[in-house]
């Protein structure tokens, strides 16, 4: 039984995968060309972002326990004023201070005072929370970015692929092609190298901060409790012991204008 030669694509294929297994990770990146880069300057940035939202996405920086003490604080003494000062404080900014100083302000302006506190508690904690999102856009940005730019590097490099064939012949066309081919994968891997950490980090990532915000506000919940139901303006004066309190004053009659 004779073996037929191998074919001289199928040849520099075998030596290509041989060459391979001794390519470095920056090889495979060099490569994926232009694309190549892109995508890892992009890595790069989903990356630190990651790092950045990590450290943040903790409780203690969503309600520190100095700043929740002192808060509480003056919130149990009705101090309100020395409450939104608090929270004005840069020294002071988190969560926590941005939920119950937007929450006062709303209160300090509103007739009904702070029976509507909780609504006005609600309203804030959904607008943190949501500024608390905003980090996730640029990784959901990377994360729909990364097959796309691969794809394009793809097409790239079939263009370039069926360009060699139309143009070359023989051993150079054969080195061509499987070089084209070679960027066209690696763009591809590259891609979803790149997408598939930001789509993971994304979904949980955000399921954190749920729960995050669930947590801080439940603890806001606690340090307004004392100012629910308290009224705006100034306090009733309580009668003297032994003291009867005023009586209300006489209304007049129909017809009689009052004096």
């Amino acid at each position: 039984m004779t073996h037929l030669p191998l074919s001289p694509l199928l040849a520099l294929a075998q030596d290509q995968a041989a060459a391979s297994a001794t390519k470095s990770l920056f090889d495979y990146i060099r490569a994926g060309g232009v694309m190549g880069y892109i995508l890892l300057a992009l890595s790069f940035a989903a990356v630190t972002l990651m790092i950045v939202c990590v450290i943040r996405l903790r409780l203690a920086s969503w309600a520190p326990p100095t700043v929740v003490e002192g808060l509480g604080r003056l919130l149990r003494d009705h101090d309100i004023s020395g409450a939104q000062k608090f929270c004005a404080d840069p020294a002071n900014e988190c969560f926590t201070t941005a939920v119950v100083g937007t929450a006062l302000a709303r209160c300090s302006r509103s007739v009904f005072g702070f029976l509507e506190l909780r609504a006005a508690l609600e309203e804030a904690g959904q607008v943190e929370t949501d500024r608390q999102h905003k980090p996730l856009d640029f990784v959901a940005l990377v994360a729909a970015l990364g097959p796309m730019l691969g794809l394009l590097g793809t097409v790239i490099g079939l263009i370039g692929a069926f360009g060699s064939l139309a143009e070359l012949e023989g051993a150079a066309r054969s080195k061509e092609l499987a070089g084209f081919m070679a960027l066209a994968l690696v763009n591809t891997a590259q891609g979803l190298a790149v997408a598939i950490p930001c789509t993971a980090f994304y979904a949980a990532y955000k399921r954190r901060v749920d729960r995050l915000a669930t947590d801080a506000a439940r603890l806001v919940e606690d340090l307004a409790m004392p100012l629910e139901g308290k009224q705006a303006g100034p306090k009733p004066v309580p009668a003297r012991p032994g003291q009867r309190p005023p009586a209300p004053a006489p209304r007049p009659a129909p017809g009689v204008a009052p004096q």
